[in-house]
């Protein structure tokens, strides 16, 4: 008798649980719960519905099985939204379309135009809106910094940088896996001028330059301003870059160096797993290639931990690391830096020769930041934004935009690649969507030879919202009329 009853019991309860899991399941599936909308906790959901704690946690158990909401470290349970359409199947396709009339620095001209316009909707900038970053808090720093400095910050610094600023790099440094010292690291006015002092230490004009396909189009600029050549190396949306391509093309072509952006690219937003970051390093290395790593968005994670580097597996220094803050932080603060392994007396000369030394206060100001453990609870607060922003517009994109558009499915960044139907000339969109105040970035301007003609590029980086919304609408009415 008493076993039936337990059995009863047990019965009842998972029916129970299976009733709340179908009940949340359908206003999540009608969007009456939005995506990256936090949930009850165990306790409030067990006192809201009378149920018990176990029947509760069971409940959400199921919703997560079934990839409707998902578990937050220390925040609680949140909706989650996992579109129907992405490039997870899509096969590589490298062939190169007819040139248009325009050529591609004409197009990154008229693009960069609108970068800073008022009254437009920027969906073609991939950095965090200002409401993300602690901007007060910031200034807090600078003053305190200009204040317990011996000179005001008025004069120069050593030419390797601010010592604070890198010893906190340093220790940043042991969340990809680095086993940096602070005299290993070289501050550097943002990332790019990073990049450009780390080829200029590795090449001279004629040397050819290994970067993926597509890319963010300052990168590209960057290396033609130096003379350099250009071999492109195609990449998969999900995997990263083909291995075996590049080891034909370093074969064929000769190539010098390469530049990469393996954790979360722009615009593809793939992050290459260790194991293929680990065989890139290798394959480098065993034809003695310098490999800068641009690491701008590592940073900018929506798991559990930082991704490892390509740095972190180096073990001859071959592998030059740059970064900066401007997609974290502060952008107008130009703090960047570079860990140039091997090539640091070439990369210290370079900074000699072109900027002597780095900007007094304004790094200064990072590294009291990171010392006073503002950057830890700022990252935190900020990946945690980006994430949700992600799920809201790629839930947009799939809501509003022609039904066969494939959407890529970053872990971090800022940024979402979007496939159209190939009859759509992505800048044509990008120049009626600018009739309507929307900036976004057309897939020519991310290739050398405007390819991925039929894709944009949209940034998440602002919070979503009822003008962002509309935003999206107006894009997608745009391309049905194509």
């Amino acid at each position: 008798m008493i076993d039936n009853l337990r059995t009863s019991a047990a019965h009842d309860e998972d029916f129970l649980y299976m009733q709340i899991a179908d009940r949340l399941s359908n206003q999540i599936k009608g969007r009456v719960l939005k995506t990256g909308e936090k949930l009850p906790s165990v306790r409030a959901l067990s006192h809201e519905q009378g149920i018990s704690l176990s029947t509760a946690y069971k409940a959400y158990v199921q919703l997560e099985i079934k990839g409707l909401i998902e578990a937050r470290p220390k925040s609680g349970y949140y909706v989650r939204y996992t579109p129907a359409r992405s490039f997870d199947e899509v096969k590589k396709e490298n062939t190169v379309t007819e040139s248009k009339k325009l050529s591609v620095d004409d197009m990154i001209a008229m693009v960069h135009r609108h970068f800073s316009a008022d009254g437009i909707v920027k969906l073609s900038v991939a950095s965090p809106a200002l409401s993300l970053l602690p901007q007060a808090k910031l200034s807090k720093s600078m003053v305190e910094a200009i204040r317990i400095s011996a000179n005001s910050c008025i004069s120069y610094e050593g030419v390797q940088g601010n010592e604070n600023l890198k010893k906190h790099i340093a220790r940043l440094a042991f969340g990809w896996g680095g086993n940096i010292l602070p005299e290993d690291v070289v501050t550097t006015q943002g990332c790019m001028e990073a990049l450009v002092f780390c080829l200029r230490a590795v090449t001279k004009p004629g040397d050819v330059v290994a970067i993926e396909s597509p890319t963010y189009f300052g990168i590209f600029s960057t290396i033609q301003t130096l003379g350099l050549k250009i071999v492109e190396i195609p990449t998969h949306p999900v995997e990263g870059l083909d291995l075996d391509f590049l080891a034909n093309a370093i074969d064929e072509q000769q190539v010098k160096a390469c530049l990469f952006v393996p954790t979360f690219s722009n615009p593809l937003g793939y992050c290459m797993t260790n194991e293929r970051k680990k065989n890139l390093v290798e394959l480098l290395a065993q034809r003695q290639i310098p490999l800068i790593e641009d690491d701008i968005y590592g940073e900018m994670y929506f798991g559990k931990t930082r991704p490892r580097t390509c740095k972190s597996y180096d073990k001859g220094g071959l592998v030059m690391l740059c970064s900066s803050v401007s997609k974290t932080l502060a952008p107008g603060y130009r703090v960047g830096w570079c860990m140039p392994g091997r090539f640091k007396k070439q990369v210290i000369n370079l900074k000699l020769m072109h900027s002597l030394s780095s900007a007094s206060p304004t790094h200064a100001a990072i590294g009291h930041f990171f010392e006073t453990g503002r950057y830890d609870l700022h990252m935190r607060n900020l990946r945690k934004a980006l994430y949700t922003q992600c799920l809201r517009y790629t839930q947009a994109v799939t809501e509003f935009f022609p039904a066969d558009v494939k959407v890529s499915r970053p872990n971090g960044g800022y940024v979402l690649w979007i496939e159209l139907d190939k009859k759509i000339d992505a800048f044509e969109l990008y120049t009626q969507a600018i009739a309507y105040n929307i900036s976004i970035s057309p897939g020519q301007i991310f290739s050398t030879d405007s390819r991925f003609t039929n894709f944009i590029r949209i940034s998440f980086g602002a919070p979503y919202s009822p003008e962002i919304e509309k935003s999206l609408k107006t894009l997608g009415q745009l391309m049905s009329k194509f």
